[in-house]
Parts: structure tokens; sequence; C-alpha cells
């Protein structure tokens, strides 16, 4: 069995930049010891990744706040994991995702530390939109093979009462929350 981080969108604009708030900001140091508990086999990292013709977008359209562009500060991971990250001695992936939920998740952890059982355990940012999103398609991708937990202290919501229904949510799909 592997064991595998998923650290979801800890970056700038959902911190404390464009859509972060104070909840997000308290969870960084919980992500940060999560990255170093050091019983990892791998750590995967996405990245909410959008051009500068996000408001044209559909997501654009529904959520009408220029953040994660590419290469600006907004779109950087919070420093305090990025700097965790880089003192880490195992295989990080990071993926750029385009919209709240990466449909080919599980296939690419599975093509970079092996299709053996999986041990995943999900944190970061926002609860109900891209962690709820990729925790489901992880527990949908990988039910028979692969355990799903999702770590209620090292994630927050765009609100508060929004982050608990997320987290009801994946644990009435069986998910484990922590």
């Amino acid at each position: 069995m592997k064991r595998i981080l998923v650290v979801i969108d800890v970056q700038k604009d959902f911190v404390d930049g464009a859509l972060g708030n104070a909840e997000a900001v308290a969870i960084v140091p919980n992500v940060v010891k999560k990255i170093n508990e050091g019983a990892w086999d791998g750590i995967v990292v996405t990245l909410d990744t959008h051009g500068e013709d996000y408001l044209k977008t559909k997501e654009g359209a529904r959520l009408p706040v220029v953040h994660c562009i590419k290469n600006t500060p907004g779109w950087q991971l919070d420093r305090q994991v990025s700097e965790a990250l880089s003192k880490v001695s195992l295989p990080v992936l990071y993926i750029e995702k385009p919209t709240f939920g990466k449909t080919s998740l599980m296939s690419d952890i599975i093509s970079t530390f092996g299709d053996e059982h999986l041990d995943i355990t999900v944190t970061g940012l926002m609860t109900d939109i891209c962690v709820v999103s990729n925790a489901l398609i992880l527990k949908a991708a990988g039910y028979d093979k692969s355990d799903i937990s999702v770590d209620s202290a090292c994630c927050a919501g765009t609100s508060p009462e929004a982050h608990e229904a997320a987290l009801r949510t994946m644990a009435s799909c069986q998910i484990d929350i922590l």
C-alpha cells in the first residue's frame, strides 16, 4: 500500500488573495505539518490554472473574480507550503487543472506512483468546490483499490458552513473524514 498526500489548490489567491479568507489562512500550518509528516510515498499538488481570458469562460461567467491566472503571484503556491514541498525527499507531482476537478486525477496518480492499493489523503482549498470535486473523482475512480480520506483540519471552504456541508457530502459518499 502506498500513502499519497494530495494538496488541492493551496495557492495565494485561495489563501489570502482574490478568493482567500481567514479559514484558509488558518489551515496553512496544518497543511505544512501534514507535508512534513514524512510518512508519504508521494505528494500530488494541484494548481488551479486559468488564462487571461478567464472572465470569458463558463466558470468566469459564474464566478466573475479573476484568480489563479497562470504565472501571476496569485497562481503561486502559498509560500509556506512551497517551502515545505521544496524540502521533501520524495516524488512530488504537480498538476495544473483548468477547473474544479480533474477527471484524470486518479490515472495521473497511478501512472506516477503505481496501481497497487493506494491510501490517499486529500487536503486543500476550497472544501466545497475543488476539494469535494477531486475527492469524489478519486473515490469513483479508485473505489475497489484505494482508500480515500479528507483531513478536515487541512481544508477550508468558501465559508465555515460550506466547508461543513462539503464534509457531510463526502462522508455520505464513503470518503473518510479525518
